[in-house]
């Protein structure tokens, strides 16, 4: 069998409780072709780069599959059917990410930004050399 990351993204308006019920029927088509759900991530509401269909903001929803070609042709039938979801995305993968995903791991790399490298609020580096070679060079001109 090979594996899959299937991505999908449901309407703004829906409760976390239907985002749930929509992933699980997702699982229940794949486990009914002899494949399985490895895991499934719900990174939440999130903000879209363009409106699509009215929507400004989208559930995210990934399944890391590992299933046949034809469960996964059944899987992308059912979703394209379904009103709830605006859009989404399969692909084939060599082998399936251990540990959390790429979108769960951002949380933890933002929290640790805050302060950055210690330089606290000083972001222009020491600008009292260059300040001085300017107006070392009006004097010479002047002259």
């Amino acid at each position: 069998m090979a594996l899959y990351e299937h991505v999908f993204l449901a309407r703004q308006d829906l409760a976390q409780a239907q985002v749930d019920a929509l992933a699980e029927t997702a699982t229940k088509i794949v486990e009914e072709g002899n494949g399985k759900v490895v895991k499934t991530e719900t990174w939440g509401l999130r903000g879209l780069a363009y409106r699509i269909a009215k929507n400004r903001k989208a559930h995210y929803v990934l399944l890391q599959i590992d299933a046949p070609a034809g469960v996964v042709a059944e899987l992308e039938r059912q979703t394209a059917i379904n009103e709830d979801v605006i859009r989404y995305m399969t692909i084939r993968v060599d082998e399936l990410e251990a540990g959390p995903s790429a979108m769960m791991r951002r949380g933890e790399r933002d929290g640790r930004r805050g302060d950055r490298d210690g330089r606290g609020g000083d972001r222009g580096g020491d600008r009292g050399d260059r300040g001085g070679d300017r107006g070392e060079r009006r004097d010479r001109d002047a002259a």
